[in-house]
């Protein structure tokens, strides 16, 4: 479903060379006020800006290397806990997941999807794609609202819920819509109104304002 986003941070510099140099992913393109990362078929882009921003993004890798990715992340980052463990399996997604933050305190997620296999050594190059992307918004059933008018429906065939977490997408890939002020699991992080560019693989994109309003095209 990502075909390409555009978060932004404070810390550019900080986390150029965080995902550059201390997690090794390829970017593609740089400049001054940004740069974009290759994470499987998704690209990822940071955005230089005057104000704080957070985000929680989760990255799809296969079932079977879970394992190994975790302890390819620890040679690299501190692992985030919860209730004394590091990692949790969700059996609504039948994946296995670990989380771990940047720089700029944004919550990573390694998500392993058992019904997918890669037979080699875990590297960058087991990033499969962006998984999930989250939105924080005030205003989350009218977002929600615009966002299912273009095709991106909540998955589980349920009613969009102003103060919770909601997923939309399908398979392996959704956004996360949620209000503000809500923890992320597995972090102490809470949730931040922040701007974000989705482009879906469809080319339709969803521009999200500082205050939280949306804009699709």
């Amino acid at each position: 479903m990502f075909q390409a986003v555009k978060l932004y941070t404070d810390k550019l510099k900080q986390l150029k060379g965080f995902y550059g140099n201390v997690l090794g992913l390829t970017i593609v393109e740089s400049g001054n006020e940004y740069f974009k990362l290759s994470i499987g078929m998704s690209t990822l882009t940071f955005q230089q800006s005057t104000k704080k921003a957070l985000y929680h993004f989760a990255i799809n890798i296969p079932g079977n290397q879970f394992t190994l990715a975790k302890h390819w992340a620890k040679e690299r980052v501190t692992l985030n806990r919860e209730d004394a463990v590091d990692e949790t399996y969700y059996s609504r997604f039948n994946a296995d997941a670990f989380y771990f933050e940047d720089p700029a305190g944004n919550v990573i997620e390694l998500i392993a999807r058992r019904n997918v296999d890669k037979w080699s050594g875990f590297s960058i190059d087991s990033l499969l794609n962006l998984s999930e992307v989250s939105i924080t918004t005030p205003f989350v059933q009218e977002v929600g609202e615009q966002i299912q008018n273009i095709g991106v429906h909540v998955s589980g065939h349920v009613d969009i819920e102003r103060d919770e977490l909601n997923f939309l997408g399908s398979k392996d890939t959704f956004i996360l819509l949620v209000p503000p002020n809500r923890r992320w699991y597995f972090s102490k992080r809470m949730s931040v109104t922040s701007p974000i560019e989705i482009e879906l693989n469809d080319g339709q994109t969803i521009i999200v304002s500082e205050d939280g309003k949306i804009v699709t095209t």
